[in-house]
């Protein structure tokens, strides 16, 4: 479980809106540890807050306790896998079995995982999915120049390695994949394997890290994230309101989080916006530095909005992992770091992209599944942290809902 200084515990009752953004100012480095409320679900961050300016840590939620999840899933406790896999998450967002193909999706993340390749192969053939290897030419695992020289090992960022490559496999199973391995979590060095990402060829690149916005933000937008044409998606952070950086930039997909249920309704699933307390859920908010984006129009923020679009996030209705490395197999994670590639993978289903894709979904917001319910805390305008009907911070514009928002 997480641990949190005595200082942040005395600070906590005087602080109860904080989010990322003030967080970083009250330099409060660690969260309070979670459970969410009703679901006897516990979790821990996969990876240390770090909140220095220029620096980045994974939005990974690592769960530690899963009985009643998989209980209301009709599971059994303990089976092997547990949470959502490759046919709940096709079914809940309608979209195809076998997307992906002609696609390389990137994903960037800090440090080396030495059983990425491995592990992921164990995860596809669970489901069935097709071999992605090296020597098939499916797989590559790269340093952040494009080499062999890989970064010091470490098991906090492995799951959310792990998280990245299944996530991209449910979704988009005939895509090829491209680790790219930062050799820290500086917003320079993450931003430097995104610049090899891009020159390697992807076509989508997926980033589930974030830190706090600085006025250095506007310089890292046109050195790292300005590649017209490809889809480079953000989690939007898991401290509820408050912008994290980079999903602030205007030429991301800023990527919020949702707590997804079977339902008995029309489409067979429910969501809502994923709050388990006031400093713990989707990331959302107004920018401090970032201009507004052209294809952005909500009123109640001058500068750029944080989500654009959503999906599941919740650990307490968590995805299935598997991991070895600083893990003993099969997991459940959760984390907007579960949104971020599951979104880069239904870019990939939806083929080639043209200038800044994010622009697509607010031309088509009724092909997404609008999110109406749930908040992660109270602010003015109250749309940046609770849903809304059309366009909210914690969740975007809404969720997948087959092609036609990530198409073109």
């Amino acid at each position: 479980m997480r641990t949190t200084p005595i200082a942040a515990t005395a600070r906590r009752a005087a602080m109860p809106l904080l989010g990322a953004a003030a967080l970083a100012t009250s330099g409060l480095l660690a969260a309070m540890p979670a459970q969410a409320a009703g679901h006897g679900v516990t979790w821990s961050r996969a990876c240390a807050v770090d909140l220095t300016p220029g620096h980045a840590y994974c939005n990974a939620l690592h769960v530690t306790s899963t009985v009643e999840h998989v209980n209301a899933k009709g599971v059994t406790p303990n089976a092997t896998p547990s949470g959502y896999g490759p046919s709940d998450l096709l079914s809940a967002y309608s979209l195809p079995a076998n997307g992906g193909a002609g696609q390389t999706v990137a994903i960037v993340d800090a440090y080396d995982d030495p059983n990425a390749e491995s592990d992921l192969a164990t995860y596809r053939s669970q489901y069935g999915l097709p071999a992605c290897t090296t020597a098939n030419g499916c797989f590559k695992k790269v340093d952040q120049s494009g080499g062999t020289s890989y970064p010091r090992k470490s098991t906090s960022w492995a799951g959310e390695i792990s998280l990245d490559l299944d996530m991209v496999s449910a979704i988009a199973p005939n895509a090829h994949i491209i680790l790219v391995e930062a050799t820290s979590a500086s917003m320079t060095n993450l931003g430097a394997s995104v610049n090899t990402a891009a020159r390697l060829g992807a076509t989508e690149i997926s980033n589930s890290y974030g830190g706090s916005e600085s006025s250095s933000d506007t310089g890292y937008d046109s050195t790292y994230f300005n590649h017209p044409g490809i889809a480079i998606t953000v989690s939007s952070g898991d401290s509820g309101y408050g912008v994290q950086y980079p999903a602030a930039s205007p030429y991301v997909t800023a990527v919020g989080g949702t707590s997804l249920s079977k339902a008995s309704n029309a489409r067979g699933w429910s969501e809502s916006v994923w709050s388990t307390s006031s400093t713990e859920g989707a990331g959302s908010g107004c920018s401090a530095y970032e201009p507004k984006p052209t294809w952005q129009t909500d009123s109640g923020c001058a500068k750029r909005t944080v989500a654009d679009v959503s999906a599941v996030a919740d650990p307490a209705t968590g995805v299935a992992v598997y991991q070895t490395y600083g893990g003993t197999g099969w997991t459940v994670y959760g984390g907007t770091s579960v949104a971020a590639p599951l979104v880069a993978g239904v870019y990939a289903d939806a083929g080639s992209h043209s200038g800044v894709p994010a622009a697509k979904a607010y031309a088509n917001p009724g092909a997404l599944n609008d999110v109406t319910t749930g908040a992660t805390a109270s602010c003015s305008p109250a749309y940046l942290c609770s849903a809304e009907t059309g366009y909210d911070g914690p969740t975007g514009l809404g969720t997948p809902n087959g092609l036609t928002a990530f198409t073109g």
